[in-house]
């Protein structure tokens, strides 16, 4: 059975029909211990330098203490309560048999996932009306970086 893009067109039957781009890396510097930061824009310009018109964009965080995840990029609120949510849910202070005093941020990191992965039809991201793509920091303020790669039609 083909598998078919969000505009219904046959992408891709075997895994040797998917050609794979080269690993892209996206450096951030975050400025706190916790945030979210909006990088659909950063995706979308890999995306747009691969030059792929179907496929898939993998975007993944290469750290065991921040996480990637989509959500709404419309009101700020929105992910500050995801970030409050995470921090009532996981304290900073736990009673963690981990002593590096970051348990908290490999539990959050672990909750919101290391990776996305995003259709892409005619050369750009493909998402529900408010949808964006957001790094989640739980131990900075620090240099991160993310992968992403493009899987296109071959």
């Amino acid at each position: 059975m083909p598998v078919l893009s969000p505009g219904g067109q046959d992408i891709c039957q075997t895994p040797e029909d998917w050609r794979r781009g080269p690993v892209e890396t996206i450096a951030i510097r975050t400025g706190s211990r916790v945030e979210a930061v909006d990088i659909t824009g950063q995706v979308q310009d890999v995306v747009s330098k691969s030059g792929a018109k179907s496929g898939v964009a993998v975007v993944c965080t290469a750290h065991t203490t921040a996480g990637v995840t989509i959500n709404e990029n419309a009101d700020p609120d929105v992910m500050a309560d995801v970030l409050d949510t995470l921090g009532r849910l996981v304290p900073k202070s736990g009673g963690y048999a981990h002593v590096e005093g970051n348990s908290d941020a490999h539990v959050k990191s672990t909750l919101v996932g290391h990776s996305v992965t995003v259709p892409v039809e005619e050369g750009r991201l493909q998402f529900g009306t408010w949808q964006g793509i957001y790094f989640c920091e739980f131990d900075g303020p620090r240099q991160r970086r993310l992968m992403v790669q493009i899987l296109s039609a071959g």
